[in-house]
């Protein structure tokens, strides 16, 4: 996969114990990331997309340690993060940062502004009260902001500011690593280009690696450098973000850029077939998880899932009976 790989994940597995029935005799098990395999190389841009519960938002959180992975290696820099206790797992911290979906629940509605950007200071890297000021009135300018509006509480600003304050909070320490989980999706989408162009602007500057979680393709498309496809807890497709518009071969990406809305009918072509719903995590199908409404399918789909291949070169396939041609459908 991914050259001089910043972060390298292998056979990472988060399941959630769910006891039900009569006095929680009954234990179900729900895979949500399920034997996932990735790498990210320093200063690219990584998306990941799928529907909504394929599991995105948890492998976000469990790169972080935010939610312990069940089983599995998550090296960065060479160092697996789950060796470290929390003491050591400090250190690091500063490298890698998040930035939440919500900005209306990420912020704390009791602090003002500048406490709620000074906060990473505080944990790790203390500054007295003359360097501290300059240092966030730094950080409030490069989102956007006023100096002034440090001394303001959350409430007082619009859902984009919000997410302006979370980004200014996540550069606080300078970091390697963003996880950016879904940070549009929550904000109008007159705000949306803006973040993004912010969020592209300091990627730039201060090389910094994007893992950007989205369910919307059309930002994936513009946004990062390679993009990696999940279903049910699983990578189906990993690619270079042209390959995946312009040459999909699992038929669940194809699905998906077949859905994206096309403004122009002159351009509109016949979707790809889909059956059924997402099945459920909780008793995902045997074999290939996605075989049910896969038009495709053959015998072998519901025997054994089939592993994560590299069909070309930096194309990576987990199908039996993948596409071997496509167009541009976006």
């Amino acid at each position: 996969m991914a050259e001089k790989a910043l972060l390298t994940v292998r056979g990472l597995k988060k399941d959630y114990r769910l006891t039900r029935g009569w006095m929680g005799r009954r234990i179900d098990v729900v895979k949500a990331v399920d034997g996932l395999d990735l790498d990210v190389a320093e200063g690219e841009t990584f998306g990941v997309v799928g529907e909504s519960g394929c599991g995105k938002s948890t492998l976000g959180r469990c790169l972080l340690r935010l939610e312990e992975p069940s089983s599995g290696s998550i090296l960065y820099r060479g160092q697996d993060l789950l060796r470290y206790d929390a003491k050591a797992l400090r250190s690091l911290r500063r490298e890698m940062q998040i930035v939440f979906q919500d900005p209306y629940s990420s912020l704390d509605p009791r602090q003002t502004v500048g406490r709620i950007i000074a906060e990473p200071f505080m944990v790790h890297q203390p500054l007295e009260g003359d360097k501290l000021r300059p240092r966030l009135e730094e950080l409030i300018s490069l989102v956007g902001l006023l100096p002034e509006h440090l001394s303001r509480y959350p409430h007082e600003f619009s859902g984009g500011q919000r997410q302006r304050i979370c980004i200014a909070r996540a550069l606080a320490l300078h970091p390697k690593l963003i996880i950016a989980d879904e940070p549009i999706s929550a904000l109008d989408v007159s705000i949306q280009a803006q973040i993004l162009n912010l969020l592209v602007d300091l990627g730039r500057r201060f090389s910094l690696t994007y893992i950007f979680i989205s369910h919307d393709l059309r930002v994936v498309r513009h946004f990062c450098d390679r993009m990696a496809v999940m279903y049910l807890g699983r990578i189906v497709e990993l690619a270079p973000t042209p390959e995946i518009y312009g040459h999909a071969m699992h038929h669940y990406t194809r699905a998906l850029l077949d859905a994206v809305p096309v403004v122009n009918p002159n351009l509109r072509k016949e979707r790809a077939p889909l059956e059924g719903d997402v099945p459920s995590p909780i008793t995902p199908p045997s074999g290939c998880t996605f075989h049910p409404r896969c038009h495709a399918r053959q015998e072998v789909c519901a025997g054994k899932a089939p592993v994560l291949s590299e069909l070309e070169p930096g194309h990576w396939v987990a199908c039996y009976f993948p596409k071997t041609a496509g167009v541009q459908r976006i």
